[in-house]
Formats: structure tokens, C-alpha cells, sequence
């Protein structure tokens, strides 16, 4: 880390310099982020305590729950305080620590998006041997291994930014320390990173993509053979949350990395809607359209109630 010694720190222009503006960002982004806390942990606490809830789909939804508080973490309190602060800046080593740790949070969650796709055939298409084949201990090896490359994509990524030099200019036109914002600052060619970047990202992202769309692919043909309409609609329904949140993520992620940076707005936009608010949508998403869900919360309250009762 000796030659990002050159320049100290970075300087995040956010999302508005305007007072009144940042003002209105700074609540709104608030209340967004203690809704994605309460949201999530809420869904942590329901998963853990109903018994009903222990089985492999909510094994990795517990797991989705706890990324998207971290990945909602790794940048929206930096973006609070800068909203507050006159100076917004961020060490180089801050910016570095925060680049690792929101990739290390979006590759090991687009992996576990794949592992949650597979539940979601073996559940529609082999129904019978569905507990046979979701046994806890693969569940627990796809989830290890989607936090094994979420770590090993991050490490490999934040390893190049050693060997680049930053003299100036400092200033990110983004809210967070995201590397496509980051290649641009450096006095030395980023070309080579860039490259590793765009590539890790394409394995990462569309491998998991392509088994995402493999199991629909199946769990869809599955669908339209089977002879009643209210197994098709039933079948519809428990995969269309998990359908929701891929789109939402995939879409906005691969649009962002994919592309060169540029420093528009639609830029931080975009990184906004992946990086803050579908880690708010996933638990609305997961409980407003699940019954089981629903079924456990109203269990816990009213447990809830005969004990303070």
C-alpha cells in the first residue's frame, strides 16, 4: 500500500452539493436504511424462531437477509455522514476497506441468488426427493462456496489497486469507493485492472446468471406440463419473489459494471438502486408475497401478545 501514499484521502462528491438538497437526501436515505435494518432482521428473527421456517428455502433466505443488511452498510452510513459534514472525504484506506467489502457482499450474493434458484427446481421439479436433495449439508456447501468466490472476487479485485498510483485529481464523482470510479484517478494504467475487472465481473455475474436461467428454464417447462391450474399458479407464486429480486439485481449490477464509467447521474442511480434499495425491496418482497412468511409473523406476534399479556 506504500505507493497509495501519494494522496491521503479521496473526496466524494456525492449525490448533491446543494444544502436543502442533501437535507432531503439525508432523511430520506435514513429512513431507508432503518427500514432495510428492520426489515431484514426482522426476517432473520421470523426465519429463526418458527420452526415451520427451517427448511432449505429459508436457510438461504436468512442468508440473502444478513447480505443485504452488510451490503446496505458497507456504503449508506459513509453517505450520511458525508451529507452532515462540510468536508467529504474518505481515506484511501477507508475507500479501499469499502470497495473490498461491498464486492465481497455483491459476488457472494449473486452466488447465493443461483443456490436459491437451484432450491427452487429441485422443490418444482423433483418434489418427491425434494428433502433428500436440499439436505442441510449442501445447503450448506452452496452457501460456503458463494461466500468462498463472493471473498475470492473481491481479493483478486482489491489486490490490483496496490500496484496503482493516485496523485491527483482525488475527487470520485460517486457516493461510494467503487472501483469503476476509482481506475480513472490513477496516474499509472488501469487498462490491465480494468480488463480483470470486466472479466471477473462476467464470470461471476453471468455464470451464475446462466444457472439461474437454466433452473427457470426447467422449473417453467416443469410448470406448464402439469395439468392443474392451481398447482401452476401455486408453483408461479413461490418462484416470483426470487424472480423479482434477480431481475432487480442482475439488471442494475451487470449494467454498471459492464459499461465504461462516465460520472452521469444515471451512473449513481443505478449503483443507488443495487447497492441501497433492493436490499429494502427483498424483505418486502419475500414477505409481502409469501404466505408461509406472513403465516410465521403472525405467530410470533401473537405469541407475543399472550406472553405481555
Amino acid at each position: 500500500m506504500n505507493n497509495l501514499s501519494i494522496t491521503d484521502e479521496f473526496v466524494l462528491l456525492g449525490l448533491s452539493s446543494d444544502p436543502h438538497i442533501e437535507a432531503l437526501l439525508f432523511m430520506l436515505l435514513l429512513v431507508i436504511y432503518l427500514l432495510t435494518l428492520m426489515g431484514n432482521l426482522m426476517l432473520l428473527l421470523v426465519i429463526g424462531a418458527d420452526s415451520h421456517l427451517h427448511t432449505s428455502m429459508y436457510f438461504f433466505l436468512g442468508h440473502l437477509s444478513f447480505l443485504d443488511i452488510w451490503h446496505s452498510s458497507v456504503t449508506v452510513p459513509k453517505m450520511l455522514q458525508n451529507f452532515l459534514s462540510q468536508k467529504k472525504t474518505i481515506s484511501v484506506w477507508g475507500c479501499v476497506t469499502q470497495s473490498f467489502f461491498f464486492i465481497l457482499s455483491g459476488g457472494t450474493e449473486s452466488c447465493l441468488l443461483s443456490a436459491m434458484a437451484y432450491d427452487r427446481y429441485a422443490a418444482i421439479c423433483q418434489p418427491l426427493l425434494y428433502t433428500v436433495v436440499m439436505s442441510r449439508p449442501l445447503c450448506t456447501a452452496l452457501v460456503s462456496a458463494a461466500w468462498v468466490m463472493g471473498f475470492l472476487n473481491a481479493l483478486v479485485n482489491n489486490l490490483c489497486i496496490h500496484n496503482l498510483e493516485f496523485c491527483g485529481p482525488n475527487v470520485i464523482p460517486h457516493f461510494s469507493c467503487e472501483l469503476p470510479s476509482l481506475f480513472p484517478l490513477s496516474c499509472t494504467d488501469p487498462t490491465a485492472k480494468i480488463i480483470l475487472l470486466d472479466a471477473s465481473t462476467a464470470f461471476l455475474g453471468l455464470v451464475t446468471l446462466a444457472l439461474i436461467l437454466f433452473s427457470y428454464s426447467k422449473i417453467i417447462s416443469a410448470i406448464l406440463s402439469m395439468h392443474s391450474s392451481g398447482g401452476q399458479g401455486k408453483a408461479f407464486s413461490t418462484c416470483s419473489s426470487h424472480l423479482t429480486v434477480v431481475l432487480l439485481f442482475y439488471g442494475t449490477a451487470l449494467f454498471r459494471y459492464m459499461k465504461p464509467p462516465s460520472g452521469s447521474v444515471l451512473e449513481q442511480v443505478v449503483s443507488m438502486q443495487y447497492s441501497v434499495i433492493t436490499s429494502l425491496l427483498n424483505p418486502l418482497i419475500y414477505s409481502l408475497k409469501n404466505q408461509e412468511v406472513k403465516a410465521a409473523l403472525q405467530r410470533m406476534l401473537r405469541q407475543q401478545i399472550c406472553v405481555s399479556g
